[in-house]
């Protein structure tokens, strides 16, 4: 009987291992629609209308930027460190325009201001923000290798998704060099 038991869930084991192997996951799951998302990233780099900004800390991390404001007259404005603590706005949505998040439903710490550490953000958004100057403005696309990757971020947030931030930077809250 005691034999009989220990093949029972040694049977019970290897099924549940094959199943999994087997079975479908994440990455076959959204095929298509990490395809989609792709392919539209690849052509809005090809589009010529954005600048690819690379990641100094990783060469194959990297957003597209086109900025709304001549960035001539915010050039002396301060840049955020990686540590700094910024007051922005924002409108998120995805490749086909679905709106996902907004600061403009924000009422503290200000109207309309998200406030956070530049580094409890997803990559691609720590490399826009870097890159931009105080009062600037842009629409960054951040890839889902630099967004929140294979990991399912509720209904509109799927795996594999490529955000699209409208972003305006009013302000360093906290400008510090660690």
């Amino acid at each position: 009987m005691k034999k009989f038991f220990y093949t029972a869930i040694l049977a019970i084991v290897a099924v549940t291992m094959l199943d999994s192997c087997l079975g479908k996951n994440v990455y076959d799951e959204y095929k298509d629609w990490r395809e989609t998302n792709d392919e539209w990233y690849s052509q809005q780099a090809a589009s010529g209308q954005y600048t690819t900004i690379v990641a100094p800390w990783d060469p194959s991390a990297q957003v597209l930027m086109r900025w709304h404001n001549d960035t001539m007259l915010t050039r002396n404005n301060l840049k955020p460190l990686i540590t700094s603590t910024v007051d922005v706005k924002y409108h998120l949505s995805i490749y086909d325009g679905t709106p996902v998040d907004s600061s403009y439903l924000n009422t503290s710490p200000a109207d309309s201001i998200y406030r956070s550490e530049i580094t409890s953000n997803v990559e691609g958004w720590i490399l826009a923000l870097t890159n931009m100057h105080v009062g600037d403005s842009c629409t960054a696309i951040v890839p889902y290798h630099q967004g929140y990757g294979s990991y399912n971020r509720g209904e509109l947030l799927k795996p594999y998704t490529t955000l699209v931030f409208d972003i305006k930077l009013v302000d360093i809250y906290k400008y510090k060099a660690n």
